[in-house]
Order: C-alpha cells, then sequence, then structure tokens
C-alpha cells in the first residue's frame, strides 16, 4: 500500500490520527472546565501512567479543550535540573497574553506583567558555590513593564508562586474565563517547587479562583506529592492513563485505516493487539511497520507477521535501546536482575499471551545478584532520577517503561 497515505504516528507526544480510548478524560476536563467557570469548586488534575501510554498527548488534547472554551493556557516540560520559577513564568506570560485582546483594562495586564517580572526576576543570584548563575538562571521575560514591587518577589517560592498564581486567577475572573497550567514529566520538579506548587493549588481551590493546574507523570508522582504536602491526596483528581482496551486498540487502528479505505482482517487485529499490548505507542508503532508492508487491503495476519520484526527493531533502537544506553554497567546489572524477577505471564484479550513486568522487591534484586541491599542504592536511585524505574511502594521498583522487560530478557548480558 501507498507508505504516503500511511496514517500511523508512532512519535513522542505526537497524537495519533485517532485518540481512542480516552473518552472518559475528555468528558471529566470538560465538565471541570464547566464547573470552574460556573463558579463551582474543582480540584486540579494529575495524569499518571507508563511512558508510551499517551499522557503527552492527552496533556495537549486537553490543553486544546481550554482554548477551545477562550481559557488563557501554558504548557511546561519539568526538568530535573531546573527550578520551576522561569518556565511557569514563561507560561502564565503566555496565558495572559491570550486573555489581554479581551481585557478592558489594559492597565490591570500591565499590573500583573509587572508582578510576572518581578516573580521572573527574583531566582538565586548566583549558582553553586557562589558561581555566575548559569544562562537558563539569568533569563528575563521580555515584558516592557517595570518589575513590580512587594507582590511575588519574596525569594521565597512558596510564598511567591501563590501570589503570582492568585493575581493570574484574578486577570481571567476579570474577563469571565480560567487559566489552566499544563505540567508534563511533573515527577522530576523539585521538592520545594512541588510543595509551592501543592501549596498554591490549596489557596486556590478555598478561594474558588478560576485556575487549575493539570499535570502528568509518571506512576510515582502521587507519592511525590504526598510527600511534599500530606493533604495533596484530597487535593487532586487523580487519573491513571493505562493501556487501551481491546475495543479502543482496533478502533485506533481500524479508524484511521477505513478513512484511507483500508480493512484489516480479524485474526490481523487479534496478532497486533497480541504483539502492541494494547499501549498506544506500540499500538501505532506496529500499525505502521503492518501497513508499509501490506501488499493490498485487507490486512491479513501474515502481513502483521512480515512487519512485526521491522516495529521491533525499530522499538528495540529508539525507544528501548535508547534508554538502555543512558544507563552505566552498574545500572543494567540492576536492571537485567529486575527483568528476570519481573515476568508475568498474563493473558491478552485477544487469546494470546503477553509478557507483563511486575513490580519487584528491591531484597529479591539483592538476594539474586549476592548483594546487600544497601550497596545497590546508588544503582536503584540512579535509575529513578533518569527516569527508568520507579518505586510505586515502598521496598519495590518497576519500569517505567511498558515491556522493557521482555526487551531486556531478549539481549545478550
Amino acid at each position: 500500500m501507498d507508505p504516503v497515505r500511511n496514517p500511523y504516528a508512532p512519535g513522542a507526544g505526537q497524537r495519533p490520527p485517532e485518540l481512542a480510548g480516552r473518552g472518559r478524560e475528555l468528558d471529566v476536563f470538560d465538565i471541570v472546565l464547566e464547573r470552574i467557570a460556573r463558579g463551582r469548586p474543582e480540584r486540579s488534575l494529575m495524569l499518571t501512567g507508563l511512558r508510551g501510554v499517551g499522557k503527552t498527548v492527552l496533556l495537549n488534547t486537553l490543553r486544546s479543550q481550554a482554548i477551545n472554551r477562550l481559557w488563557g493556557s501554558g504548557k511546561i516540560e519539568a526538568r530535573p535540573d531546573q527550578s520551576l520559577r522561569r518556565p511557569i513564568a514563561a507560561a502564565l506570560h503566555m496565558a495572559v497574553r491570550e486573555l489581554a485582546p479581551r481585557h478592558r483594562a489594559p492597565e490591570r495586564i500591565d499590573a500583573f506583567l509587572g508582578v510576572l517580572k518581578a516573580f521572573a526576576q527574583r531566582g538565586a543570584p548566583t549558582g553553586r558555590g557562589g558561581a555566575a548563575p548559569k544562562l537558563r538562571d539569568r533569563w528575563q521575560p521580555g515584558i516592557d513593564v517595570p518589575a513590580a514591587s512587594g507582590r511575588a518577589d519574596s525569594g521565597d517560592i512558596e510564598i511567591d508562586l501563590v501570589e503570582l498564581l492568585t493575581d493570574a486567577a484574578s486577570v481571567a475572573s476579570d474577563v469571565g474565563t480560567g487559566v489552566a497550567i499544563f505540567i508534563d514529566e511533573m515527577q522530576d520538579l523539585g521538592p520545594e517547587d512541588v510543595s509551592a506548587l501543592c501549596a498554591a493549588c490549596h489557596e486556590l481551590s478555598q478561594l474558588g479562583a478560576p485556575l487549575i493546574v493539570v499535570g502528568a507523570g509518571l506512576p510515582h508522582l502521587p507519592a511525590v506529592l504526598s510527600a511534599a504536602k500530606s493533604y495533596s491526596e484530597r487535593l487532586f483528581r487523580y487519573q491513571r492513563i493505562d493501556r487501551l482496551d481491546r475495543i479502543a486498540a482496533d478502533h485506533a487502528l481500524c479508524a484511521p485505516a477505513e478513512r484511507e479505505d483500508v480493512e484489516y482482517e480479524a485474526k490481523a487485529l487479534d496478532l497486533l493487539y497480541e504483539k502492541s499490548g494494547g499501549y498506544p505507542y506500540f499500538v501505532q508503532a506496529y500499525g505502521k511497520a503492518t501497513w508499509d508492508h501490506a501488499p493490498r487491503s485487507p490486512i491479513t495476519p501474515a502481513d502483521v507477521r512480515v512487519a512485526a520484526p521491522e516495529a521491533e527493531a525499530e522499538l528495540a533502537v529508539g525507544f528501548f535501546g535508547s534508554r538502555f544506553e543512558r544507563a552505566t554497567p552498574a545500572e543494567r546489572e540492576y536492571m537485567r536482575a529486575m527483568a528476570t524477577l519481573s515476568l508475568v505471564e498474563a493473558e491478552t484479550d485477544g487469546g494470546g499471551r503477553d509478557d507483563m513486568d511486575a513490580a519487584v522487591p528491591t531484597s529479591e534484586i539483592a538476594r539474586a545478584l549476592g548483594r546487600k541491599p544497601a550497596s545497590l542504592s546508588p544503582a536503584r536511585d540512579a535509575l529513578i532520577k533518569k527516569g527508568l524505574i520507579y518505586s510505586g511502594e515502598r521496598g519495590t521498583v518497576a519500569f517505567t517503561v511498558p515491556h522493557f522487560g521482555r526487551y531486556l530478557r531478549t539481549q545478550p548480558v
């Protein structure tokens, strides 16, 4: 079939041609936006899940919903080595610029921009050990008004963020709308920034202010938030984003194909679900490879079998291999032990069997490697920091990437 017409999109954060299986999340967010517009109390939203389940795609789609309702919006991606101050200032600057044309009092916009500029500039004056600050810490917002004084400029991120978000919500309230800040990879925020964000959301919820935060992160994000503020368990609405069920996975493949007058045989869909496990990224990867190899419609199981090695080779390099290469020899040894211990055989909806990686007790990993648990802590902590594993419960670890254990079990030592 014509590869130019191939509808599938296996890219990082790239929206698939058919956003299947996420209708509930979209409906929930529509209700949240409408309730806030009517002055009803609502909680900010946290999306959690493994890599490859479409959290970033969903985050972008939710942002589009907010924009369609004329909300001000901004999006950032958290980084482990970066303070929240700069990126959230840039996101709010974008959000308020979207609201400014509809505001009847330009001086109110200028007053907020003065506060925003003060907030952005109030970072650490020097780097570590008294060294000159890095370029990113010397960043200045493109705001023509002078920086305000006495508001969001204390230097305490928790105090400043509460004041800044409160003022942003007030501007949105003036035009009868709201502000939504979207934060991807939220588990990578530093402890102080997480605490400040929780405090700000808590204050906004008490005031009934029209500003919400929508975060996306790995499965241990709730634990990160809870460690910062005990009340975070009640502060946010948590939604677990998981792999697609069989109906949704079939729809993700069939709907875009039908628009190109292409069909799948039922057994081809069985095999594709078995191969992909229903993970959205894998559904797109196998769908794209199968389309390119199929000579004609309908697509058959034989087409899937011929294409599968190419899809798996691409995943091995781009999705799995790139992550494996980031690990040191000691960290790779740790993950190999995890892969061996985590194997669970589970029936898939397609009738085959799917390798599932269960959480593994760290004590079992130490026993398998013949080491004391304390001696493996540096490797474990480094892997968590690199986003390759996570600890959902105390004393256990699991892979952040679906099928990563299966990939490791096929690699030579």
